[in-house]
C-alpha cells in the first residue's frame, strides 16, 4: 500500500500558473517571517470545500498529539451556500492541546492590551508587514493587522475606522512611499489632536 501511495501522482506537479503564484507567495511570507515549513504533498483535509492551500501547525513536544492547528483556504464556500463572496481562511484549533503545550513550555498567558493597529494599503506589502509585526510582538508590542475582505484590503478611510474602533493607541501605516524608504508611519489615535505623523525606521 505504501508503495502505491509513493508512486501516485503528486498534485504539486500539476498546479496551474495562478495556483503556483499563490503557493510561491505563501512560502515567501513564511520565509520573510522565519517560520519553518515543509511541503507535504499528501496532506489533505476531510472536507472538499478547501482550495489553494491546506496546512497543519505541528509540535514535537506532544508525541502523537502533535498537530495543534489544521485548516486551509475556502474562498468560495460562503458563496456556495448563498452568501456574498467572502474569500477566507479557516482552521480547527485543539484548545486542550494548546493548553498542554503551554504547560509543557511553562509559558504564562498574558492579558493583551492592543498597542497598535497595522494599516496595509496594498497586499503586495504583506511579507514586510508580517515580518515587522513579528518583530514588534517579539519586543512585547501588542499589534493587530488589518485583514482583507472580499473587496481587497479596503480603503484607507475604512481601515482607519477599524483601527480607531479597535482601541489601539497607534496606527502603523505601511504605505508604498514609506516602504520604499524602509520606514513606517506611526499615527497616534488617542491624543485628541489628530495625531501628527512620525516616521520610524524599519529593521532590515
Amino acid at each position: 500500500m505504501q508503495e502505491m501511495v509513493n508512486a501516485a501522482p503528486k498534485l504539486l506537479d500539476y498546479l496551474g500558473e495562478a495556483s503556483l503564484a499563490h503557493f510561491d507567495g505563501l512560502k515567501a511570507i513564511l520565509d520573510a517571517n522565519g517560520v519553518p515549513w515543509t511541503v507535504n504533498p499528501r496532506l489533505v483535509r476531510g472536507l472538499d470545500y478547501y482550495n489553494l492551500s491546506v496546512f497543519e501547525f505541528v509540535t514535537d513536544l506532544l508525541g502523537s498529539q502533535g498537530t495543534i492547528c489544521a485548516g486551509g483556504r475556502y474562498d468560495y464556500l460562503i458563496e456556495q451556500v448563498g452568501g456574498k463572496p467572502a474569500p477566507a481562511v479557516g482552521w480547527a484549533l485543539g484548545v486542550e492541546r494548546v493548553l498542554e503545550l503551554v504547560k509543557e513550555l511553562g509559558t504564562d498567558i498574558p492579558q493583551p492590551v492592543l498597542d497598535a493597529y497595522a494599516i496595509v494599503p496594498d497586499v503586495a506589502a504583506m511579507p514586510v508587514v508580517l515580518r515587522t509585526l513579528t518583530q514588534l510582538r517579539e519586543a512585547g508590542v501588542c499589534v493587530q493587522m488589518h485583514t482583507a475582505g472580499a473587496e481587497g484590503m479596503g480603503s484607507m478611510k475604512s481601515q482607519f475606522k477599524k483601527a480607531d474602533a479597535s482601541g489601539a493607541h497607534f496606527a502603523l501605516i505601511f504605505g508604498a512611499d514609506e516602504l520604499a524608504q524602509g520606514k513606517v508611519t506611526v499615527k497616534s489615535l488617542r491624543d485628541g489632536q489628530g495625531g501628527a505623523q512620525v516616521l520610524q525606521s524599519l529593521d532590515a
